[in-house]
């Protein structure tokens, strides 16, 4: 008897457009599991400002990667798409169909297609970024990625100076575009995937944002910043909704500002995020407020047991 084919459900897009719900709402569906490629959730002292799902939506489907590293902990593509598989391998021996959820289009795309050995960092060059970012501030560390790599910035989280920093590493030591480090010829998965992209009407995903940002305010964002003021130097912690309130709590701007910066800064990962998985001739876009999405999903996953059968 022939064995039944695997499937990964991707659920990518960008922040605050309703992926978490609608990923419990497949594992529901299928009575499966979960795996986040949310960069930003990995870390489980960071909750509310990378907007991580609720206790109650952890305990409607079982999640994987949520909380499951600590800020202290060096986490990069490479170590997830190793971790992610041997995860997605473990679960497929008991489920048909598993999902992945995330924002994070580099943890994605290493996951479902992999990811070139990058060179490793040079320490003194790092040290020489890092410097530079002291002294120039990012925009100037800014400015030369997107001289060197016009590709990556375009798709990159500006705001996070680890991955500025990482990317421009790569392209002054190598003398090649960071982006030039994506496979080729693509690994072959023991498993099929669907890509489903979700979009909306970018004033309603503005506004779900502003009402996000809002939400975590609400919610005590300030305080989970406060709690970790002490190692803002970490690079976890260099990313949108922790640096604005940092640069809050250090006196360089009223916290009316940092939440304004916070929007801005989340509205403008969002355009990226869109930018990143726009590239992709894979992706079956869909909106996630239509009332059929469900159904779409498992019309989609029919049609490809079709063809592989």
């Amino acid at each position: 008897m022939q064995e039944r084919q695997k499937t990964l459900i991707v659920i990518a897009g960008p922040t605050a457009i309703g992926k978490t719900a609608l990923a419990i709402e497949i594992a529901q569906h299928y009575q499966t599991e979960i795996i986040s490629a949310d960069s930003r959730q990995f870390f489980k002292e960071m909750s509310i400002g990378t907007a991580k799902p609720h206790p109650i939506e952890l305990a409607a489907a079982k999640h994987h990667f949520i909380g499951s590293h600590s800020i202290h902990d060096e986490i990069n593509v490479g170590n997830f798409e190793k971790e992610a598989l041997e995860k997605i391998n473990e679960l497929f021996k008991t489920h048909d169909v598993l999902v992945m959820v995330g924002g994070s289009g580099l943890y994605i795309n290493a996951v479902l297609y992999g990811f070139d050995e990058i060179p490793k960092a040079d320490e003194k060059l790092r040290e020489k970024l890092n410097q530079k970012l002291k002294t120039e501030g990012i925009i100037s560390l800014q400015n030369q990625l997107e001289i060197l790599d016009p590709t990556y910035y375009q798709e990159v989280d500006i705001h996070n100076p680890q991955r500025v920093i990482r990317a421009l590493e790569v392209c002054i030591a190598t003398g090649k575009p960071f982006s030039s480090f994506r496979k080729t010829t693509l690994k072959n998965r023991p498993f099929n995937s669907i890509l489903i992209g979700l979009d909306m009407e970018r004033e309603k995903l503005y506004d779900r944002i502003n009402q996000r940002v809002d939400l975590m305010m609400q919610q005590g964002l300030l305080d989970e910043v406060k709690s970790l003021e002490k190692y803002q130097h970490l690079n976890a912690l260099k990313t949108v909704g922790y640096s604005e309130i940092f640069n809050y709590l250090n006196g360089e701007w009223t916290l009316e500002q940092a939440i304004d910066k916070i929007k801005q800064n989340t509205r403008n990962f969002a355009k990226r995020q869109l930018t990143w998985f726009r590239k992709n001739k894979d992706i079956i876009w869909l909106n996630p407020t239509d009332p059929t999405v469900l159904q779409k999903i498992a019309t989609q996953l029919h049609e490809l047991s079709q063809k592989r059968s």
